[in-house]
């Protein structure tokens, strides 16, 4: 009997909230900081899926090899795939792994296995797809599943919790290894694809930044992006990300706001630049500035010394100084939270 589904399948997603949800009806998860990954296993075929339905089979042979020793030889897991070094989760040791040199992959492997950790079971061993079933009847198939197949280090069962209070404390570790909380209905199947039945709640983090530089707008003579600066120990400015997102009315008058500053060198650290398989000739073109605005943002995550993501602009802030407009803003907050997987 073959798999009920193969990739790419969408996973369930998830409606971004401000609160984590009370009341009955609720399941409440960790959030890890790691990579979304469906997990199929068809006798010795093992397929590792990315949230946008890429494979990530090739980037991760450490866990296929686990997947492979498990006596269970069919089934379908939605899980995170993460690497811990040194006790706590990597983001940037995960984020090397996408590279297209077979060599470099496995160095990697060896030197920081992957973990994948567990939260939904979507096929059992004998090809039934759990997908229509609800959400208490999956939770106990996939602790079922783990208590008889989960016996080696590289896969992990996610805790999971109806007690608010409970993930309320988790919550407050978010920032080390936990990116927030999932809440999921209790009396919902997996709905492929959709953001019905799931929320998460991640942690607001803000930081001011100093405005080292723009970029134009690929379209037209008017700024595009700004480009964020935060001081380093030694006192140099390095660039940390960008800021766009910009309502097209203020592009043209923050133009010339941003036209009289213009002076190089901007970043006296770490700069713009630099050649990557993602960068073009126009986005390496930018426009230095004297480091005399700030701005604050919101964002996501700050991992090997950059804003992840784009950030989003709060507000200008003429009050603040930009020397004091300092790394340790966005040191990593939270504690570790691997004690939760043992």
């Amino acid at each position: 009997m073959s798999l009920p589904l193969s990739p790419p399948f969408p996973p369930m997603e998830a409606l971004l909230v401000n609160e984590i949800p009370n009341g009955h009806g609720w399941q409440y998860e960790p959030k890890w900081d790691g990579f979304r990954c469906l997990v199929f296993r068809d006798d010795e075929n093992v397929e590792l899926q990315s949230k946008s339905g890429q494979s990530l089979t090739r980037y991760f042979p450490e866990l296929v090899e686990v997947f492979r020793k498990l006596k269970a030889k069919k089934f379908i897991l939605d899980g995170e795939i993460a690497v811990p070094v040194r006790h706590r989760f990597s983001f940037d040791d995960l984020l090397q792994r996408i590279h297209p040199a077979e060599s470099r992959v496995k160095k990697l492997a060896r030197e920081h296995p992957a973990i994948f950790i567990a939260f939904d079971l979507l096929a059992t061993v004998d090809g039934v797809s759990l997908v229509k079933k609800s959400l208490p009847e999956r939770r106990a198939r996939l602790e079922q599943f783990a208590r008889k197949f989960f016996s080696n280090e590289g896969i992990r069962l996610s805790p999971a919790t109806t007690d608010i209070s409970k993930a309320r404390q988790w919550f407050k570790t978010v920032g080390g290894d936990l990116d927030g909380i999932m809440a999921k209905r209790l009396d919902c199947p997996y709905l492929s694809g959709e953001r019905t039945g799931m929320q998460k709640v991640k942690l607001a983090r803000t930081a001011d930044c100093v405005i080292g530089g723009f970029r134009y707008a690929s379209n037209a003579k008017v700024v595009g992006s700004l480009l964020l600066g935060l001081y380093n120990d030694a006192g140099l400015l390095d660039h940390v990300g960008f800021c766009s997102g910009l309502k097209s009315g203020e592009r043209t008058a923050l133009l010339q706001k941003l036209k009289p500053l213009i002076q190089p060198p901007g970043f006296t650290g770490h700069a713009p630049g630099g050649f990557s398989r993602w960068s073009t000739k126009r986005s390496m073109e930018w426009e230095p500035l004297k480091p005399e605005l700030v701005v604050e943002v919101s964002y996501d995550h700050f991992t090997g010394e950059r804003f992840r993501h784009g950030t989003r602009l709060l507000r200008w802030r003429p009050d603040k100084l930009p020397k004091h407009c300092r790394m340790e803003q966005v040191a990593k907050r939270g504690t570790g939270s691997l004690a939760l997987l043992s």
